[in-house]
């Protein structure tokens, strides 16, 4: 039971250590001292579900709506290439006194961004409903199975609470225009490069 747990915890944690639209967003909003709680709490909260679902077993919806994947894909890469051009624009006009000063956009304005960037990317329903949901194929045992699934909503949990309050630590070095700029033309970058891999 406790090898089903810890199999589940390190492989969500790999899934979801890469960088992605979602934690880029979070590192983001975390540097930026708004909204982190239900920031991450909404980031771990979908995970869990989508996890749930890929124990549960995801691929009977694939078989009964074969375009489902498809249709993730074109409108993913869309809403990357549209909020990636979001954070270039943000950077070439510099204006960043309020992330300075430690203020974001609206709370309901963020989650509704970082909402999109997990519901509409494909990649967040490879590793949680199909990487995941498949190794835990192995576990015949519906308590061990269980037990995997929730070890993989705990890293998910565990990482985004991490990184959403841990990048205060970066928060002294983001006291600049110039940094916040670097940030956003990285983030923008990592955005479209996101969209050209779903789209090829």
């Amino acid at each position: 039971m406790f090898s089903a747990a810890i199999t589940g915890f390190f492989t969500g944690f790999s899934l979801i250590l890469a960088i992605g639209a979602q934690n880029a967003f979070v590192l983001r909003q975390g540097l930026a001292r708004n909204h982190v709680f239900l920031l991450c709490l909404l980031c771990a909260g979908s995970d869990a579900l989508l996890i749930a679902a890929g124990v549960l077993g995801f691929g009977v919806i694939v078989e009964l709506y074969p375009l489902l994947p498809q249709i993730m894909t074109w409108g993913g890469a869309a809403f990357l290439i549209v909020y990636g051009a979001i954070r270039l624009w943000a950077a070439y006009k510099g204006e960043y006194a309020m992330q300075i000063a430690g203020q974001s956009a609206g709370l309901w304005a963020t989650l509704g961004t970082v909402a999109a960037l997990t519901w509409l990317n494909p990649h967040v329903y490879l590793d949680t409903l199909g990487l995941i949901g498949a190794i835990s194929v192995q576990y015949d045992d519906v308590a061990q199975k269980t037990v995997f699934g929730i070890g993989a909503i705990t890293a998910s949990f565990v990482f985004f609470f991490s990184l959403g309050y841990g990048a205060r630590l970066l928060a002294p070095i983001m006291q600049s225009a110039k940094a916040w700029q670097f940030l956003d033309v990285l983030i923008g970058v990592v955005m479209w490069l996101l969209a050209f891999k779903l789209l090829s």
